[in-house]
């Protein structure tokens, strides 16, 4: 097939929705597939054999790692030759809707694929208002499309509630052989401690993650606050906009920050945590969490969308169900939570064997398959309207 990928976000930006394109692309061309991306400036021509394509942006100005990405006619001219097979476009906002066009004028099969609950955001940026007008477009937009893809069930409850439609679950997958425990290293832990105490005497808490306030970082920082800072220690991994703010927030306790990791020192680093300590509640699928369950980790979270297709309560990990719950109560359950896995080593590493096992069963290949298979059902299905 000839694939064309039409993206708001891609590398060098590092976020699930970058690694899961960026393994996309290398799944085709390594089953045979070829692709053209056409996206944000990224600074590179090419990637896993495909041709990228890169325009120019202004940054939101509620979330500067994204942009209002600009259509160039060149990209036009290069769909055209390209002639793709079938148009993708992820995450559509402004060039997903001109893509949308496009697609309609080259009278090309389209489908789409849902990677962030903007919506919500809105609240977390302050902007409610735009909750609903949010809404309206990305659901105009995706329905449209023959296909739209989402990562998890709780991602496809949440959108056909919204009135999307056509929906197609597109798993993800973790790198067994990347994400291990293995990789464990002491002298990582003692580097974090900083000979605070010996490595084997805390506790390691672990966030990974976009460093914003939409991740519901708040509620980390005020459980740990009422820890046992003599047990356990806090490591963030990770960049974004309330980078500088929370690292002032826990200037007074035991934290650490490593700012953004990847590749083996991002492995390293979960194998080398005891706890994956997860707040959010805006997770359309959550692959940090099934990357620290590849690392053998338990992970502490919220019973909401994304995380509880990943975690299951005292089996792989405690997940707390905030929704009856006061802002006070919701601090102090989630406290609890952590505190417990500090204190029972026992229940921590039964709940991270569990985690490994669950994680093992998500492969790359079959949840790139998944996609692949609508690919050509799509293509069929246009070719067959044409026929008649």
């Amino acid at each position: 097939m000839r694939v064309a990928i039409i993206t708001e976000n891609f590398l060098p930006k590092l976020d699930g929705v970058t690694h899961t394109l960026a393994r996309l692309l290398e799944h085709l061309q390594a089953t045979g597939h070829q692709a053209l991306l056409l996206g944000p400036e990224s600074g590179m021509e090419q990637y896993a054999g495909a041709e990228i394509i890169g325009t120019a942006g202004l940054p939101l100005p509620f979330y500067p790692e994204l942009k209002f990405n600009f259509f160039r006619p060149l990209f036009i001219r290069r769909l055209s030759e390209f002639d793709p097979d079938i148009i993708h476009i992820a995450d559509p906002v402004v060039l997903g809707m001109t893509g949308l066009a496009t697609a309609r004028f080259l009278n090309k099969p389209l489908v789409s694929s849902y990677h962030t609950n903007l919506a919500a955001y809105c609240v977390h940026f302050g902007i409610p208002l735009l909750t609903q007008p949010v809404w309206l477009y990305t659901r105009f937009i995706h329905n449209q499309c023959d296909l739209t893809f989402c990562p998890s069930p709780s991602a496809a409850r949440m959108l056909r509630a919204q009135g999307f439609e056509h929906l197609r679950i597109w798993p993800r997958g973790v790198d067994m052989h990347l994400f291990h425990p293995a990789r464990r290293s002491e002298a990582l832990r003692a580097a974090w401690l900083k000979k605070r105490a010996q490595p084997e005497n805390k506790v390691i808490l672990l966030y990974v993650g976009r460093v914003s306030w939409e991740k519901n970082l708040r509620l980390l920082v005020q459980s740990y606050r009422g820890m046992d800072h003599q047990r356990c220690h806090l490591v963030i991994v990770g960049n974004g906009p309330a980078y500088t703010e929370l690292q002032q927030e826990l200037a007074d306790v035991p934290a650490t920050f490593t700012g953004y990791l990847s590749g083996k020192p991002l492995a390293t680093a979960y194998a080398s945590a005891d706890v994956f300590a997860f707040p959010s509640t805006t997770e359309t699928f959550g692959q940090v969490v099934l990357e620290a369950m590849a690392s053998h980790l338990p992970v502490v979270g919220l019973l909401a969308d994304g995380v509880c297709d990943l975690v299951e309560h005292e089996q792989t990990g405690l997940l707390l169900n905030p929704q009856y719950l006061s802002e006070k109560e919701t601090v102090s359950k989630y406290c609890a939570q952590l505190t417990r896995l500090v204190e029972q080593q026992q229940v921590r590493h039964k709940l991270g064997s569990a985690a490994l096992n669950s994680a093992s069963r998500h492969s790359w290949f079959e949840a790139m398959e998944c996609l692949i298979q609508g690919y050509r059902e799509v293509i069929a299905s246009a070719n067959t309207f044409a026929a008649v």
